[in-house]
């Protein structure tokens, strides 16, 4: 059986991003889902000096181990003024350190939600922009807006977005 990892770009106990995570890999026919939650991979902020005094955190290796033994990604980003969570951002560079191709390939289902109507598209397609250069495999990509008003008792209410999520989830399956 395949097996993929689902986790949010965000360090909060309370993540939506998690949440969306969470079922959207749960949807995933015929895989395994490890939900992985950054606050287990704590990392120093990163810098050229401590990288240059210290090395390579472990955590930062082991995240990316992660990444490398699974056959697909659900990854939803948390939006903070615009762009990446300094968590998700930190550790997106401890990896690019090890790997500049960090993504390995992986098949990945790339989304974003948030308590507004944008749903965190731009931090979406921020990512959507880098990550094919760092090895980004994006089958599909989905955004979330409203997230209070769209997701109740651990799924999404709204059944039009329901249904595309479905959708999404349906390609990153084949694409496994």
């Amino acid at each position: 059986m395949k097996n993929i990892i689902a986790f949010a770009g965000s360090n909060s106990k309370n993540s939506i991003n998690k949440q969306l995570a969470t079922y959207a890999a749960n949807l995933v026919s015929n895989v395994e889902v490890i939900v992985l939650d950054l606050n287990d991979f704590e990392l120093p902020l990163y810098g050229i000096d401590y990288e240059v005094e210290h090395g390579i955190p472990d955590n930062a290796h082991k995240f990316l181990d992660l990444i490398k033994s699974t056959d697909g990604i659900v990854l939803s980003l948390a939006e903070h003024n615009g762009a990446y969570a300094t968590v998700f951002k930190n550790i997106f560079d401890w990896m690019s350190r090890i790997d500049g191709k960090l993504w390995s390939g992986k098949p990945m289902l790339l989304m974003a939600t948030s308590p507004g109507g944008r749903g965190g598209a731009t931090v979406l397609e921020i990512a959507k922009g880098r990550f094919s250069y760092m090895g980004g495999n994006i089958v599909a990509d989905f955004s979330l807006p409203f997230f209070m008003d769209n997701f109740s008792d651990d799924k999404i209410v709204n059944q039009d977005l329901n249904e595309e999520l479905i959708g999404k989830t349906t390609l990153l399956s084949k694409a496994l």
